[in-house]
């Protein structure tokens, strides 16, 4: 088993069943994140804006008497400048003990695969951190970038409240 299929193996699955994740874009490429994490998709509305926030943190929504910090993961990775329209959402995600809003540019689907789909991180710098990056999943010729999104919201590099260092 590779290092990033052991990495993907958890208490939840048992090995050589198919894992889920929620596919999206942003920009060209195609990313999932462990369906497990997800805890609702909406629209895309406005959000208060904190003052002193960095960039890719754009605010704080109530969602059902709960305040809750909103990342564009457009701005940071540093893909270009993120354009809300109506295909732009905001993935609901429980990581950790806390709830994080993350912009997207559109949701695609919920993908399976298995553990032969799931091929390891390849060693190379960009704005992904590789630290971030499980592995690369292959499905009906796609190429989806698999994100280890609980480790993404809790680095310090994010700037969320309660965040660990990295």
């Amino acid at each position: 088993m590779t290092q990033a299929t052991a990495d993907l193996t958890d208490a939840d699955h048992t090995q050589g069943e198919p894992r889920e994740f929620l596919t999206f874009t942003l920009g060209n490429e195609e990313y999932g994140i462990d369906i497990l994490c997800v805890q609702e998709i909406r629209g895309y509305d406005g959000v208060t804006r904190l003052p002193g926030a960095p960039a890719h943190i754009k605010g704080v929504v109530n969602i059902r008497g709960t305040i809750v910090p909103v990342v564009d993961l457009r701005i940071r990775f540093q893909l270009g400048n993120a354009t809300y329209d109506a295909l732009t959402v905001m993935v609901v995600l429980n990581v950790g003990d806390r709830i994080v809003g993350v912009v997207v540019d559109s949701v695609s689907d919920v993908a399976a695969l298995a553990e032969d789909q799931i091929r390891p991180n390849p060693d190379l710098e960009g704005a992904v951190d590789p630290r971030f990056v499980t592995g690369i999943g292959t499905l009906d010729g796609r190429m989806l970038i698999l994100l280890d999104i609980e480790g993404l919201m809790a680095s310090a590099e994010m700037g969320l409240a309660g965040s660990e260092a990295a």
